[in-house]
């Protein structure tokens, strides 16, 4: 396929990605423009709050500028002055890293993954420019430069896993700039390459496992806190248009949910506003933003909270041990490569879920509502330190267990006999050789 209609390919699926994205927040408004406003409110006002909504779903700043009346019905410190709402609704950046994802395979599949991944990324940010520009108003404006580098940041982020993905499976493609990186990774020596590799997989498992552990743990309270958050819902009052702007903005802030769960098992936990914290052992919470998924919040710190604490450690130790299994040629390795191995595999951990927290928190509005989502560099020592002291653990576990013998495996070779060597050539077979139909001075049948 040449190189051209890769890009145009990758192009055009970037640009629906981004469409989609934008739809999904625009329908809500226009339901909303149809029946609460009866068709009568200018019609632009709502495309440009769309754009607004998907901007910030990618990680753009957006400075609100209220009027006096709006203000004074907000109830919150600081809303007559202009301030930045910085918190990402993750929901449009998770969609927008799923394209790139597929995206990234897709191009890998081609020959020319770094052709499909530029044109996509440059297709995002010059249209997450024009409606960061289109998206401007008196009271909403979003930074433009962000605009144009944040989305294509997600979007590339998306495209690199999905080419290393393709990588994985199917090894490396053949253009120019591909061959370069693998040459240089072939430079370093085997051992560094297989390190890394392990420390890659124990560290990113672990994140994952304790974000699956999270969104586990949201999905339950969300099922048991049913009537809490029905009947918050209900209170607002806000009709059926309404009702469904809330559950499509409670699903774009469903991620964050995850991630701040997240931080909640790790031991750090979480604010809802400027000296409030829900973690493990403590629970304040003081007025939150209205959302009836915020219900499902605990009311006070869990019973036996700090048991939460040895998932991450448990995850660590576990995934160590498995790729331990699964590399045996690494078996006789010195013992400072296992220690470097666990602790790279921590800060990776701890990198991963730092990120994760880092993009999940921000300001949802004025005063109090600034401080909103757990703290990245607390989230990253407490993974790195929690998954690292369970992979080195796990790590010389299977590098113990391994030098004093496993029991045989069914099926597995036994190495050769040293005293075979010795045998002369028809020793070894001699037991083997029948004795029926031997001719003397002729060949055996």
């Amino acid at each position: 396929m040449r190189r051209t209609t890769i890009a145009l390919l990758a192009a055009l699926e970037a640009a629906v990605c981004t469409l989609v994205g934008y739809g999904i927040a625009l329908v809500p408004l226009m339901v909303l423009w149809a029946t609460r406003f009866e068709l009568a409110a200018p019609i632009d006002v709502f495309f440009r709050a769309a754009a607004d909504a998907w901007l910030l779903g990618h990680g753009v700043d957006l400075v609100v500028r209220l009027d006096e009346l709006t203000a004074a019905s907000v109830g919150v410190g600081g809303a007559a002055e202009p301030f930045t709402v910085t918190i990402a609704l993750l929901g449009f950046s998770l969609l927008t890293f799923a394209f790139g994802v597929r995206i990234g395979r897709r191009a890998s599949d081609s020959g020319t993954p770094i052709v499909g991944a530029a044109s996509a990324v440059v297709v995002v940010g010059l249209l997450g420019t024009g409606l960061g520009v289109f998206g401007t108003t008196d009271v909403a404006a979003p930074v433009v430069w962000q605009g144009a580098v944040m989305p294509a940041l997600v979007m590339a982020a998306g495209v690199l896993v999905g080419i290393a993905i393709a990588f994985a499976r199917g090894g490396w493609s053949t253009d120019v700039t591909t061959g370069a990186v693998r040459r240089g990774v072939d430079a370093f020596p085997l051992a560094a390459r297989a390190g890394v590799r392990s420390a890659i997989r124990i560290g990113v498992g672990s994140a994952m496992g304790v974000i699956a552990v999270a969104a586990v743990l949201v999905t339950v309270r969300i099922a048991v806190e049913h009537p809490t958050i029905i009947g918050l819902s209900q209170a607002l009052a806000a009709g059926v248009d309404g009702g469904i702007a809330i559950v499509l903005a409670e699903l774009a802030l469903l991620p964050n949910l995850v991630i701040w769960a997240a931080a909640w098992i790790l031991g750090p936990g979480f604010a809802l506003g400027a000296g409030t914290t829900v973690s493990p052992s403590v629970t304040l919470i003081g007025p939150v933003p209205g959302l009836p998924l915020l219900g499902g919040l605990p009311a006070e710190g869990a019973p036996l909270g700090v048991l939460w604490l040895a998932l991450p450690v448990l995850l660590g130790f576990g995934g160590a041990v498995l790729v331990a299994r699964s590399a045996p040629d690494r078996d006789g390795e010195p013992w400072w490569v296992t220690l470097a191995v666990g602790l790279a595999a921590g800060g990776i951990a701890g990198a991963v879920l730092g990120v994760l927290a880092a993009c999940s928190a921000g300001a949802v509005g004025p005063g109090r509502l600034a401080e909103v989502g757990p703290d990245a560099l607390l989230v990253a020592a407490s993974a790195a330190s929690s998954v690292g002291v369970g992979a080195i653990a796990g790590a010389f576990a299977a590098r113990s267990r391994s030098r004093h013998g496993a029991p045989e495996q069914p099926g597995r070779r036994l190495p050769p006999d040293p005293d075979d060597a010795a045998r002369p050539p028809d020793a070894a077979s001699a037991d083997t050789v029948p004795l029926e139909g031997l001719a003397r001075g002729g060949p055996t049948r």
